[in-house]
C-alpha cells in the first residue's frame, strides 16, 4: 500500500502506523517502518478515534480500545481474533492454550493470528510460544517484526 491508501499515518515508538478505515470501521492497521511520513486523520473521521485511542494505548498500556472494527476473514479467524481480545493486558497465552480456549489447534491459532488485519487493538502480540519464546509475529516492512512485539509486550509489563 502507499501512504495515500492509508486514512492516517501514526507515529509510534517501533515505527508507524497506517489506519486504514471506511466511513464507519477500522479494517486494518498496518506496521509501517519509521521512514514512513505520517499525517493526521480528516477530523470527526473513525480514522481520527482511531488515532486518539492508539495514542491513549501508547501513553497508557491499560488504556481499553473502544473502535468499530470490520473484522474480514473466514469464521475461525473472527472466532480467534475475539478471544484475543479477552486476553487482559500484561499477560499472555501460548499458541496451544488459546487453541483449546476455541476448540481449535495451535497451527490454526498461528495463522489466524497472522491473519490479524488490526494488531494492537486485536492484541495477537499477546500468543507466544509454548517453549516460552516470543513466537511470531506479523510484524512490518522493513522493521524487525519481533522487536515490534517485544516492545508492545514491554509497554503492556509482560517482559520486564
Amino acid at each position: 500500500m502507499t501512504t495515500q491508501q492509508y486514512a492516517a499515518c501514526l507515529a509510534a515508538p517501533f515505527g508507524v502506523l497506517g489506519i486504514v478505515a471506511d466511513d464507519k470501521f477500522i479494517t486494518g492497521i498496518c506496521f509501517l517502518p519509521l521512514s514512513t511520513p505520517t499525517f493526521a486523520p480528516r477530523r470527526n473521521s473513525v480514522a481520527h478515534l482511531a488515532c486518539i485511542q492508539l495514542n491513549a494505548y501508547l501513553d497508557d498500556p491499560d488504556f481499553r480500545f473502544d473502535l468499530p472494527l470490520k473484522l474480514m476473514g473466514t469464521a475461525h479467524q473472527i472466532k480467534v481474533w475475539e478471544a484475543l481480545k479477552a486476553i487482559p493486558r500484561g499477560e499472555v497465552l501460548t499458541y496451544g492454550e488459546l487453541a483449546v480456549r476455541v476448540g481449535s489447534v495451535p497451527r490454526a491459532i498461528g495463522g489466524a493470528c497472522g491473519s490479524n488485519t488490526i494488531p494492537v487493538v486485536i492484541p495477537c502480540h499477546r500468543v507466544v510460544s509454548a517453549g516460552g519464546g516470543l513466537g511470531g509475529f506479523m510484524g512490518g516492512c522493513d522493521e524487525d517484526p519481533l522487536a515490534i512485539k517485544r516492545w508492545l509486550l514491554l509497554h503492556e509489563g509482560y517482559l520486564r
